[in-house]
């Protein structure tokens, strides 16, 4: 009997390490997909202006249709995935992201575009409630901050890929809708990579995360929506308003804006976006071991994000010579990045048993309100010509953003 459990126990800590990099490979891809989809026209926005004639604002238009339709979608999908399951939504989500990659490949004006937006923006919708339901029921506690972590990682990567494949495609042939070929292609290959290994994302086996450290079950007859009395929900949602309007400007306009302020080419800065996701990535493998060792995630967030700001106010004065300041621009992807796993672990504290997906989907809707809000504003600001701003813009939303997240301990 003794020599039967020394030789069983070995063996199920390799299962189940084995099970959770299973769970958190596959939601890793998911959720990089779902920020590929993100970048689903943003890149191509200089296509498009040629193509259609449309301003900055148009495309800032478009950006904030897919995040107010995520935005309120995630909200509510949060509920549905409490009370149905995440796998079959998630799914559903991919699904969209291949009707949206048709619509835009055979867009014909604006509204073709809009339409595309749409689409991609009711796919993303559930995508964090339904990647953290998953985790913290499949995922070992002793793994969850390496969970997230590579959850922010994939993200970031998948909005680094987004501009690679979308521009690389446009000009190896010439013709822009051929890019949009190859993300349907993308959207159906990770829809059967998923349904091939479904049991491991099948959040109906495992237990809360909550429940695994023995916390307090949540009260049988408390209200759904009790957990929006919490101060702590809606100041994590402030946090991620105002970090997401920065990204906004970083994403849709910070190649244009160098291009102008520092008589660059559209080619030399079209990466930048790639730049800043891709050290983005690098900063949150960073992060990981940060949560594990660090329990002050206020102040893991503060100092990356400050370092992160400053780096966008030296890029936005223009003392810099070009090709220092795109360099510049890029690297502070690795201060929010090296923020990210803090982030996503304070919101599961400020999440009670039981409405973690409630609760990932209202904070995580303060994202798409965001990039809904942000987008339209750094549009207008770049028509006007006052490139510098989106620089200024999003360092000082970032300044805001550490505001929020200081104060969640006190709350």
């Amino acid at each position: 009997m003794a020599t039967m459990n020394t030789a069983t126990l070995p063996l199920s800590a390799h299962q189940s390490a084995r099970r959770d990099i299973q769970t958190i490979s596959l939601i890793g891809l998911a959720h990089g997909t779902s920020h590929f989809f993100h970048m689903l026209l943003p890149p191509l926005f200089p296509v498009f202006m040629k193509e259609f004639g449309l301003s900055y604002s148009e495309l800032g238009l478009l950006v904030t249709v897919f995040f107010v339709i995520s935005g309120i979608g995630q909200a509510m999908s949060g509920f549905l995935v409490d009370r149905t399951g995440a796998r079959p939504i998630l799914f559903l989500a991919l699904s969209c992201f291949v009707l949206a990659s048709i619509a835009a490949g055979t867009a014909q004006g604006f509204n073709g575009l809009l339409l595309a937006a749409a689409l991609a923006g009711l796919g993303n919708a559930p995508f964090h409630p339904v990647d953290f339901t998953i985790l913290n029921k499949r995922v070992s506690q002793s793994r969850l901050g390496h969970a997230f972590s590579v959850h922010g990682i994939s993200g970031n990567l998948g909005w680094a890929l987004a501009p690679v494949l979308l521009i690389s495609v446009h000009q190896a042939t010439g013709q822009w809708r051929y890019a949009y070929v190859a993300t349907a292609l993308w959207a159906l290959l990770v829809i059967g990579l998923l349904a091939f290994q479904r049991d491991a994302i099948d959040d109906r086996q495992g237990e809360w995360s909550h429940e695994k450290a023995g916390a307090a079950k949540a009260p049988v007859d408390e209200h759904p929506m009790a957990f929006l009395k919490l101060p702590s929900v809606w100041l994590c949602f402030s946090f991620f308003f105002f970090t997401t309007a920065a990204l906004t400007a970083i994403q849709s306009f910070a190649s244009p804006a160098l291009s102008t302020m520092y008589g660059l080419s559209l080619a030399s800065t079209a990466f930048v976006v790639t730049g800043y996701m891709l050290a983005g990535a690098a900063g949150m493998v960073l992060g990981g071991f940060l949560v594990a060792r660090s329990q002050n995630l206020e102040r893991n967030i503060a100092g990356a994000m400050t370092a992160a700001a400053a780096l966008l106010a030296l890029t936005a004065t223009g003392w810099l010579p070009g090709s220092l300041a795109v360099v510049a621009a890029a690297t502070a992807g690795f201060g929010t990045g090296l923020a990210g796993p803090s982030r996503d672990m304070l919101i599961k504290r400020a999440a009670p048993p039981g409405a973690t997906g409630r609760v990932y989907g209202t904070v995580y809707s303060g994202l798409d309100t965001g990039f809904a809000v942000a987008a339209p504003i750094f549009g207008a600001l770049m028509d006007r010509g006052w490139t510098s701003g989106v620089f200024w813009g999003a360092a000082l939303s970032l300044l805001m953003g550490i505001g929020a997240a200081s104060l969640v301990r006190r709350a």
